[in-house]
C-alpha cells in the first residue's frame, strides 16, 4: 500500500455489526443529535470500489470513525450511474445511521434523464461537498499517433472523416462525463458511439488499454499522463488547470464557453437532524489538516468543503442549469 493510500475499514465484519444492530432492534430507533452515534453507521456509494467516488467516500470513513467513535462502512451498491444507491438511500430512515457519498450525475442528472427514477435531489439533506474537479480530454496515445490527434479539434475532424466510428466511454448513460461529450458531440455535428461503465476507472482502463479512442476523464488519469499512458487535449474548466500547465481548457480548444465540473459530496436522507448534519460537516472539515488524506483529495481534484447551505445552493442551481442543457440537446434515457 502506498503512502496515499487508504486502509479499507474491515467491510464484512463491519455490515455484520449494523446488520446486528437491526436485528436487536436500533436501527429502528430515533436519533437523538445528543446521543448520535451509538453504533455504526453505513455509508452507501452508488459506484464500484476504486472508482472516483468511491476513493473520497474511504476517506471520509477513515476520518469520521476516528472522529464519531463508531465505524463508518462503506457499502457500495454499484449501478445505473449510481441510482441504485442514491434510491436506497433516499428510501432511508433519516436517523443519521444511512448516509450517501454521490457525485453531482446522479443526484443532478439522473431525475431529468430517466422517468422511471422517483427519488429527487430534495429526497435529501445536504451535508457538504468534498471536492470540485474539471474533467480531462483525454485519448489513446497509440491511436492518437496513427491518426494524427494532436488536439480537440483533431477528435472531431478525425469523427467528421469517419463517421460513427470514434468511440468514447464514461461511469454510465446519463454520467456528468457522458452529457459533457454528449453535448459537445451535438454542439460540433459529429456521431460518436458511448461505452457506458459501471465506474469511470472502467471506462479509463477501456482508453488506456485502445478499446476505446477517447473520454472525459477524471483526475484519477494524472499518473496516467505523467507516464504518456494517456495523452490531455483539454479540460473542460473556465481556466487551465495547476497540474496540467500546458493543456488548454477547451474554450481555449475552439469551443467557447465549454465548461463541465462535477463535485463529490456527502449527504444524508431528507429529515435527518440539523444537529447530526451539521456535526458531519464540521468533522468532515477537519480531515484537510491530515496531510496522507488531503493528498488523496487533491489527486482527485479541488478541496472544497462547502457548508450544508451553500451545498444545497449549488444542487438547486445544478439542476436548473443541467435542465436546460438536457433539453436543448434532447437527451432522454428511458
Amino acid at each position: 500500500m502506498t503512502n496515499n493510500q487508504l486502509p479499507t475499514v474491515p467491510r464484512r465484519a463491519a455490515l455484520a455489526a449494523l446488520a446486528c444492530a437491526a436485528l436487536s432492534g436500533q436501527a429502528g430507533w430515533a436519533a437523538q443529535p445528543d446521543q448520535w452515534p451509538t453504533r455504526p453507521v453505513r455509508m452507501v456509494v452508488g459506484f464500484p470500489a476504486g472508482s472516483f467516488t468511491d476513493t473520497i467516500a474511504r476517506a471520509l470513513s477513515e476520518h469520521l470513525s476516528k472522529q464519531l467513535g463508531q465505524p463508518v462502512v462503506v457499502d457500495n451498491k454499484p449501478g445505473a450511474n449510481g441510482a441504485i444507491g442514491v434510491g436506497e438511500v433516499a428510501r432511508a430512515a433519516p436517523d443519521g445511521y444511512t448516509l450517501l457519498v454521490t457525485n453531482s450525475s446522479s443526484i443532478t442528472l439522473n431525475p431529468q434523464l430517466y422517468k422511471k427514477i422517483t427519488y429527487r435531489a430534495s429526497d435529501f439533506a445536504p451535508i457538504t461537498m468534498v471536492l470540485d474537479s474539471p474533467f480531462i480530454l483525454t485519448v489513446n496515445p497509440e491511436w492518437a499517433k496513427k491518426n494524427q490527434i494532436r488536439t480537440a479539434q483533431d477528435v472531431i475532424s478525425f469523427a467528421k472523416r469517419n463517421p460513427d466510428k470514434l468511440s468514447y466511454g464514461s461511469a454510465g448513460p446519463g454520467n456528468i462525463a457522458h452529457l459533457t461529450y454528449a453535448s459537445w458531440s451535438n454542439r460540433t455535428g459529429i456521431k460518436a458511439t458511448h461505452v457506458p461503465y459501471k465506474g469511470a476507472s472502467q471506462a479509463q482502463m477501456a482508453v488506456l488499454s485502445g478499446e476505446l479512442d477517447t473520454q472525459f476523464d477524471t483526475w484519477s488519469a494524472l499518473p496516467h499522463i505523467a507516464a504518456d499512458k494517456l495523452l490531455p487535449l483539454a479540460v473542460t474548466a473556465p481556466k487551465r488547470i495547476q497540474q496540467l500547465p500546458d493543456v488548454p481548457t477547451m474554450s481555449e480548444a475552439g469551443y467557447k464557453d465549454f465548461n463541465a465540473t462535477f463535485w463529490a459530496g456527502l449527504l444524508a436522507p431528507a429529515g435527518t437532524p440539523p444537529a447530526i448534519v451539521n456535526k458531519l460537516h464540521e468533522l468532515s472539515q477537519s480531515m484537510l489538516k491530515d496531510e496522507r488524506i488531503r493528498a488523496v483529495l487533491d489527486s482527485q481534484g479541488e478541496p472544497v468543503m462547502l457548508p450544508p447551505a451553500q451545498f444545497g445552493q449549488r444542487i438547486t442551481q445544478e439542476v436548473a442549469d443541467w435542465g436546460q442543457v438536457i433539453r436543448r440537446e434532447a437527451l432522454s434515457l428511458d
